[in-house]
């Protein structure tokens, strides 16, 4: 695979000396970020959210001529869905449910005096039926499989939402509550792995096009506990999945700012999502994760989007 290339070399630009602030500090200094008092939950300013946006219509250009059905979820999905899906297994430790206060005026006179008395209250909270979105795609497929079989050409969604991942970090790359944008693709193994291969060169130029260095790596989603490592070792023997990194914590712990995944069959197995012919449906899907890349800008062209290369500026806002 590719290796990062920089005009900095080893060093990142804008790296301070030991003891100095932090990028996340100077994040917060020039409010770009807003602290909340919970690591990895940050407000945004004006100037992160345009270069979000610009992000967001730069990917909707890149995918423009291939007429993906764009659906928008919100951050939250079925919990019944969540749990069909498997997430479960693979990731209990990252999953965010919802819970709510389904008492009564007795149950609601505990929480009061648990207030005042400055002990837990959550006691009287359950489980409701939503559960944070873990990932953009997550809602689609069962809307997919809801509609029948897929046509002979298979379907191409666009989606956008935001994420939830329990991770708390001082990395502000690893944020907790994240947006993902995301093309899915569902058809053929030769339709979804052309599509996945299609985008990792589309990926690899747009990042190239915004002046940042990468490298393009084998990888494996961050499965849990003793099984999770074979299903680590499995997803990288098969190459089902690869990231695009950019150094923006470190050079050597770069940062995975897209990626391009191909499922097999795990999917049109779960919702029973089926081929025109009655196969069993395969998917694929490239993520961009927004924060992330907006971070990678922001460490590699400077804080001051005024004075930002004049290429990359065009390639955002034109």
């Amino acid at each position: 695979m590719e290796s990062i290339s920089s005009p900095a070399g080893d060093v990142l630009p804008e790296d301070e000396p030991a003891g100095g602030p932090t990028f996340l500090d100077r994040l917060f200094d020039h409010g770009l970020l807003v602290r909340t008092g919970v690591d990895g939950l940050y407000g945004r300013s004006g100037g992160f959210e345009s270069v979000v946006n610009a992000l967001d219509r730069m990917i909707t250009r890149l995918g423009a001529a291939e007429g993906a059905e764009v659906l928008r979820f919100p951050p939250a999905m079925s919990r019944s869905a969540f749990e069909r899906s498997g997430y479960l297994k693979g990731f209990p430790n990252l999953a965010g449910t919802v819970h709510s206060f389904c008492g009564d005026a007795r149950g609601h006179a505990e929480i009061l005096a648990c207030l005042e008395a400055g002990t837990d209250w959550t006691g009287q909270q359950e489980a409701t039926d939503v559960v944070l979105t873990p990932a953009a795609c997550y809602p689609v497929y069962p809307v997919a499989a809801a509609r029948g079989a897929l046509p002979a050409a298979g379907r191409l969604f666009d989606l956008q939402s935001y994420c939830f991942r329990r991770e708390p970090s001082l990395e502000p790359t690893r944020m907790q509550l994240f947006r993902m944008r995301e093309y899915v693709r569902m058809g053929s193994p030769e339709q979804v792995l052309a599509f996945r291969e299609s985008w990792l060169e589309r990926g690899t130029a747009m990042m190239r096009d915004l002046g940042l260095p990468l490298a393009i790596d084998a990888a494996n989603d961050p499965f849990f506990g003793r099984a999770g490592r074979m299903l680590a070792n499995n997803q990288r023997a098969q190459g089902l999945k690869f990231e695009l990194n950019v150094p923006v914590n470190s050079v050597d712990k770069p940062t995975a700012c897209l990626s391009f995944n191909y499922h097999q069959d795990h999917f049109g197995s779960t919702w029973d999502l089926h081929q025109a012919d009655g196969a069993v449906a395969h998917t694929a899907c490239v993520g961009f994760g927004l924060e992330r890349i907006t971070l990678a800008l922001l460490r590699h062209h400077g804080l001051d989007l005024a004075a930002w290369p004049e290429a990359v500026r065009a390639e955002l806002w034109g």
